[in-house]
């Protein structure tokens, strides 16, 4: 599919949508009862790629990622069903962990590059800011690809950000405030409003869209 068809509907059983970028191919496939979602980014210059959350399903991760050269899985943060694949991708795959290391600790393999707040991670030429929103877990992360020309701004956004909302913080009122903080200040004040979000669950949405529900989200502290 071309960027002009992409919708980032998906259901779990079903086809990756596919969407074609200048420099960068995102696929985005849902799996396991959980319907998470687990994006494969591919460099067009290089081929090499990179895969956000090993969620579940080693057969349909490996399926999506086919033969690209995967290089690096990033892991959005600690929670159980956003990684029960990873040893299996990783060992057929050797591709290099990284995670932050407030969530290391949670996941079920050794995270071989800790990223902090501000760090980079490169699939092929394209490169790749870490975010770091505090609250749905301590070491909760996002990625942002400011694509070249008119390819946009892009954040993967595990399950800090959602449709509608921020993520769970379990009714803990500073757990809530510091994760629409960090969500206020790092991706909405840093970023514009047509950046397109890819969340951990569910479907796709922009910070333009969002941004006018900041307040009522914040008033009613979820």
């Amino acid at each position: 599919m071309s960027a002009g068809t992409y919708t980032g509907d998906v259901e779990v059983g079903g086809p990756a949508d596919v969407r074609e970028l200048p420099g960068l191919i995102i696929s985005k496939l849902a799996v396991s009862d959980m319907a998470n979602n687990a994006y494969l980014l591919q460099c067009t210059a290089t081929g090499e790629a990179l895969l956000v959350d090993a969620a579940a399903d080693p057969a349909a991760l490996r399926g999506l990622i086919g033969d690209a050269d995967l290089r690096t899985v990033v892991t959005t943060h600690g929670h159980w069903d956003h990684h029960r694949a990873l040893p299996d991708v990783v060992t057929a795959t050797g591709a290099t962990t990284v995670a932050h290391p407030a969530d290391a600790g949670d996941l079920p393999v050794p995270v071989q590059r800790p990223v902090e707040h501000g760090d980079t991670v490169t699939v092929g030429e394209q490169t790749l800011e870490v975010i770091h929103l505090r609250g749905h877990t301590p070491g909760s992360i996002a990625l942002v690809w400011r694509g070249p020309g008119d390819a946009g701004t892009h954040v993967f956004t595990g399950d800090s950000l959602f449709p509608g909302g921020v993520g769970n913080t379990q009714q803990d009122p500073q757990r809530f405030a510091s994760l629409v903080d960090d969500v206020e200040a790092r991706l909405f004040g840093a970023l514009p409003d047509d950046t397109w979000v890819y969340p951990g669950h569910g479907k796709d949405t922009t910070l333009g869209t969002e941004r006018p529900h900041l307040g009522e989200w914040r008033a009613r502290g979820w």
